[in-house]
């Protein structure tokens, strides 16, 4: 079996190392690794090849940034190229940036099987372009990996039969089981001059939080409050940096903003923290396993696992909700659980399901 692999932007890498690690186990499958460019600088992308052990890829397509049209349209064309030339059996992509759904369309289009991880997510918000991403993807996927069970619902509810529908596990709670201890070596606390648990992680990067100037305003209006409390460390998004335009922060001594960060870094600083304020939904499964309390700045989220069973709390993008939830926070901690099959065996599920279902026909189509 010929699998080409796809990645595109920072989520991307954590979801698609431990399936690199999993295929150097079985000598009969190729693999081929596509890198679309979608980020493309060292901090957002060539850092996690580095240290999560990633072969470097075979074919870089050089996106880069670009509407929503732009991107899927640059890399339909340039990843149609590859296909016929590399003419693999199995394209493999993960999660729901625009790479993911364009390189899934042209595959399809091409009569090649895909297998998207990360299926089933639903925020049931339309105005989110990773809910069209994942929609359209699912829509078009032989193979459905699943992450958590309310992916099987939905997908079954789509009309999706289950001879397409895999419940897998996590392959980001995979990446993160595996580097842990290797975080912890990391010098940022030290760096940036933290203390354990005495400071809080901030990360906003969605357009309808930070490309929307009233409720940017909003959620720095929160911050503003809460950092008079707790030291914030905020690493700054493009997208968000771009939507400050070097606002001056002079009124809020305790917020530090800094560059993103590299996987071990992050990680080790989401592991250390007293809580975390995001709109990130891998953070949000990040800190359910690390046990951290996790604030999240939306009005929806497509992991329900994580509130429902985990540290999670959706909190909303209201200024005064956002002061309170964290006043509750820093009394009474929410606790949770680890969900279902997050147990960093999701990789070896995949490569196996690959294996054992690759030429059975399907029941319905």
């Amino acid at each position: 079996m010929k699998i080409l692999a796809v990645v595109g932007a920072r989520p991307n890498f954590m979801k698609i190392a431990p399936l690199m690690w999993e295929i150097k186990n079985h000598p009969a499958i190729q693999s081929y690794l596509v890198h679309t460019g979608q980020h493309y600088d060292q901090q957002m992308s060539q850092i996690f090849f580095q240290e999560l052990g990633i072969p470097r890829p075979d074919i870089d397509l050089g996106i880069g940034s670009g509407s929503h049209a732009q991107q899927t349209a640059e890399v339909m064309k340039r990843f149609e190229g590859v296909l016929l030339e590399q003419k693999p059996d199995v394209v493999v992509v993960v999660g729901d940036v625009n790479s993911t759904m364009a390189c899934a369309i042209t595959a399809v289009k091409l009569d090649i099987p895909v297998a998207h991880i990360e299926a089933g997510l639903r925020s049931f918000d339309r105005t989110m372009p990773e809910e069209i991403n994942r929609l359209l993807t699912d829509s078009i996927s032989r193979w459905l990996f699943v992450s958590e069970k309310s992916g099987v619902e939905n997908l079954r509810r789509e009309g999706i039969s289950d001879d397409r529908i895999f419940f897998v596990g996590n392959v980001m709670i995979d990446t993160l089981l595996a580097c842990r201890d290797r975080a912890e070596s990391s010098t940022i606390l030290k760096s940036l001059e933290l203390k354990d648990r005495q400071y809080a992680v901030v990360t906003l990067h969605r357009p309808s939080n930070v490309d929307d100037p009233r409720l940017l305003k909003g959620l720095l209006d929160a911050l503003e409050e809460i950092q008079r409390d707790v030291v914030l460390i905020f690493p700054v998004h493009p997208r968000a940096r771009k939507a400050l335009n070097g606002r001056p922060f002079a009124s809020m001594p305790n917020l530090k903003l800094v560059d993103p960060l590299g996987y071990m870094d992050f990680l080790k600083l989401l592991a250390h923290s007293r809580l975390v304020f995001t709109d990130s939904g891998g953070i949000q499964e990040e800190t359910t396993v690390m046990g951290v309390p996790c604030l999240t700045l939306r009005n929806n989220t497509e992991r329900p696992a994580t509130v429902e069973q985990g540290t999670n709390v959706l909190v909303g993008t209201d200024p005064s909700a956002i002061v309170g939830a964290y006043r509750q926070a820093m009394t009474q901690p929410k606790t949770g659980r680890v969900p279902e099959l997050w147990d960093g065996q999701a990789a070896k599920r995949i490569v196996g399901t690959l294996q054992k279902t690759f030429a059975q026909p399907l029941s319905t189509w």
